[in-house]
C-alpha cells in the first residue's frame, strides 16, 4: 500500500480502470443492489439512462479506490491543487471567533480527500477533525486513520467524539468538525424520518444533537466531482447558531442540501448501500 500510494495518478488510474471492468462485468459487485437503489430514487429515468448513471458511479468508484490509495503518498502541495474550497472565509471567521463548526458531509466521492481541510482551514487555536466508525480490521483501521490525519486533522470515534469535543471546548481549542450523516442512524440514534430521494428516510440526528449542544455553527460541504483528481467543495451555511434552532430543522436542511447534491451528479454517491433496507413511515402531519 505504502509503495502504490507513491504512484502518481497517472499511473493508478488505468489500475483504477481495469478494477471498474472487474467490478461491473465480471464480478457485478452489488449491481443489484445499485440498479434496486437509482430506479426507486429516479423513477422518471429510463433503463438506459440508469445503466448510464450505474456505469459513471462504478467508474468513479474506482477512481475512488485509487485515489483513496494515492492519499497516503499525497504531498500537502498536491492536495491543495486538486481540492479546492468555496465559502471557506465563512468557517475561517466562525473559528477566528472562537465559535465551533460542524460540517455535515456525506459519502459523496471522494470523501476521503476533504481530509485537506486541515491545511487550508490551520487558525490557531483551533483544531480539524472528522468523526469516523472503526473497522473491524485492526490493520485497516491503523491505515486508514493515518491517511486520514496526514494533514493536520484528527479523527475521532463516533461512539467518543462528543466527550472528545467537549474536552477540546475546556482546554480553549476551537473544533471544526466533519461529520458523515448520510447513512442510517445507529442502535441509539433515534433518527429523524424525512424523504429523500422518493424514499421515506431515517437520517442520523447524533449530529445535530451534538451540534446544538455545542452552540456551533452549522455547514454543508456540497461536493462536485470536476473531472478525474480535481474536486470542489461548496461550503454551505446551514445555521449560524445550532442551539437557535428548532429540533429537526437542521437535519431536514441538511437533507434537502444532500438530495440536490446527489441530484446534480448521482455518480459520487456511494450508492452500493442498501440504505432503504429497513421501511419506515413518515411522521403523521
Amino acid at each position: 500500500m505504502w509503495l502504490l500510494s507513491h504512484l502518481p495518478l497517472g499511473v493508478l488510474y488505468p489500475l483504477g480502470y481495469a478494477l471498474y471492468l472487474l467490478l461491473y462485468y465480471v464480478v457485478r459487485y452489488r449491481r443489484k443492489v445499485v440498479m434496486a437503489n437509482l430506479a426507486a430514487s429516479f423513477p422518471d429515468r429510463s433503463p438506459a439512462q440508469l445503466r448510464a448513471i450505474a456505469k459513471d458511479f462504478y467508474l468513479d468508484f474506482a477512481d475512488y479506490v485509487v485515489e483513496t490509495i494515492r492519499l497516503g503518498g499525497m504531498s500537502e502541495r498536491e492536495i491543495r491543487r486538486r481540492v479546492t474550497y468555496e465559502n471557506l472565509a465563512m468557517v475561517l471567521d466562525c473559528l477566528k471567533e472562537k465559535r465551533p463548526v460542524v460540517a455535515y458531509f456525506s459519502h459523496c466521492f471522494n470523501w476521503e480527500w476533504v481530509t485537506s481541510l486541515g491545511v487550508v482551514a490551520d487558525v490557531e487555536g483551533s483544531e480539524r477533525s472528522q468523526v469516523y466508525r472503526p473497522l473491524k480490521s485492526k490493520w485497516m483501521d491503523a491505515y486508514m486513520l493515518r491517511i486520514r490525519e496526514r494533514f493536520n486533522s484528527r479523527c475521532y470515534a463516533k461512539a467518543t467524539v462528543f466527550r472528545e469535543l467537549l474536552r477540546r471546548r475546556k482546554e480553549g481549542i476551537t473544533t471544526f468538525t466533519g461529520f458523515m450523516s448520510d447513512q442510517k442512524p445507529s442502535h441509539n440514534d433515534p433518527g429523524y424520518v424525512t424523504m429523500l430521494l422518493n424514499h421515506p428516510t431515517a437520517m442520523i440526528s447524533g449530529t445535530e444533537t451534538v451540534a446544538r449542544k455545542l452552540s456551533a455553527a452549522v455547514v454543508y460541504f456540497d461536493m462536485t466531482k470536476l473531472q478525474r483528481g480535481r474536486y470542489h467543495v461548496r461550503i454551505v451555511p446551514i445555521a449560524d447558531d445550532a442551539s437557535l434552532t428548532t429540533p429537526g430543522e437542521i437535519t431536514e436542511r441538511y437533507t434537502r442540501l444532500l438530495e440536490r447534491n446527489i441530484e446534480r451528479q448521482p455518480s459520487i454517491w456511494l450508492w452500493t448501500h442498501r440504505r432503504w433496507k429497513h421501511r419506515v413511515e413518515l411522521p403523521a402531519d
